[in-house]
C-alpha cells in the first residue's frame, strides 16, 4: 500500500525500479564489464567515450596509423591494452600518458620502424610487451630499460639489422634470456651474409669493432666552454708569435743600421 498514497509517491517508487545507467560506451564498441571489445570496426583514431573503469581495451584490426599526444582518455584501471593488426607506424613520445597501471601491451602486426624510451617511460608497471611482426631494425638502448617490471618480451618477425646497431639489444638479451618469448624467431634480415642468422647465437667477439662513444651532459658542457676559449686563445697565440717574429727580424737589422759609415764631409 505504501506505493499508492498519491501521484507523487508513485513517481518516487518508479525511480527508485528505474535500472542505473551504464558506463560509457562507444557507439564502436562492445562493452561488458570493465572491458571494451572495438576490434574490427575500421577505426581510425582510440575512442574518447570510453568508461573512466575500463580494465582491457581491445583495438586490434582497424585502421589506426598515428598515436599522438595524450590519445587516451583518463583510464587510470587500464591493465590491458591491445593494438594488433592495425597501420600503426608512429607512436608519439606522450602518446601513451594516463596508462601507468598498465600491464599488458601488445603492438604486434604494425609497421612501427623506431621506438624511443620517452614512450614507454609512464608504463612503470607493464610486464608483457608484443613487438612481433613490425619494422624494427633496431632499439634504442633506453626503450626496454624505462620498463622496469618487465617480465615477458616479444620481438619476433623484424628485420633487425645486425651491425653495431643492435648492440644495445643485444644486451639486453643476453641479460633477460629468461623474458625473452620466441627466441628462436629473433632472426637477422641484414646485411645479407647474416640473414636468418640467430640474434641469440651472437657472442662478445661479435662486437669487438663496435665502439660506443657517449657524452654526458658534463661533457657537451665542457665542450661548450671549451669551445671559444680555444679559439680565443689561439687567436692569443697567433697575434703574440707573430709579434715575436716581427721583433726578431727588426732585431736582426739593427746591427747592420748601426755600422753604416759616416759620409758626412767637413768644409
Amino acid at each position: 500500500m505504501g506505493c499508492w498514497k498519491g501521484p507523487t509517491t508513485v513517481l518516487a517508487c518508479l525511480l527508485l525500479l528505474r535500472p542505473l545507467p551504464s558506463p560509457a560506451c562507444p557507439a564502436a564498441c562492445h562493452c561488458s564489464s570493465a572491458e571494451a571489445d572495438c576490434r574490427d570496426n575500421a577505426l581510425r583514431e582510440v575512442p574518447q567515450n570510453l568508461s573512466a573503469n575500463t580494465s582491457a581495451l581491445w583495438l586490434g584490426y582497424n585502421f589506426i596509423t598515428v598515436l599522438g599526444p595524450r590519445s587516451f582518455p583518463p583510464l587510470p584501471g587500464l591493465l590491458l591494452l591491445s593494438l594488433p593488426h592495425n597501420c600503426l607506424g608512429l607512436i608519439h613520445g606522450q602518446a601513451l600518458l594516463g596508462l601507468g597501471e598498465l600491464q599488458e601491451l601488445d603492438l604486434s602486426n604494425n609497421y612501427l620502424t623506431t621506438l624511443t624510451p620517452e614512450t614507454f617511460q609512464p608504463l612503470t608497471n607493464l610486464t608483457t610487451l608484443n613487438l612481433g611482426s613490425n619494422r624494427l631494425g633496431a632499439l634504442e638502448p633506453g626503450v626496454l630499460s624505462a620498463l622496469p617490471q618487465l617480465g615477458a618480451l616479444l620481438l619476433q618477425d623484424n628485420p633487425w639489422v645486425c651491425s653495431c646497431g643492435i648492440l644495445p639489444l643485444w644486451r639486453w638479451l643476453s641479460h633477460n634470456r629468461e623474458k625473452v618469448q620466441e627466441k628462436s624467431l629473433l632472426l637477422c634480415k641484414a646485411p645479407e651474409q647474416l640473414n636468418e642468422y640467430p640474434i641469440m647465437a651472437f657472442g662478445n667477439e661479435s662486437f669487438t669493432q663496435c665502439q660506443e662513444i657517449s657524452l654526458s651532459a658534463q661533457n657537451y658542457i665542457a665542450l661548450l666552454v671549451m669551445g671559444p676559449f680555444c679559439f680565443i686563445a689561439s687567436i692569443f697565440f697567433c697575434t703574440l708569435m707573430g709579434s715575436i717574429t716581427v721583433v726578431y727580424h727588426n732585431r736582426r737589422r739593427e746591427p747592420h743600421f748601426w755600422s753604416r759609415p759616416c759620409n758626412c764631409k767637413g768644409h
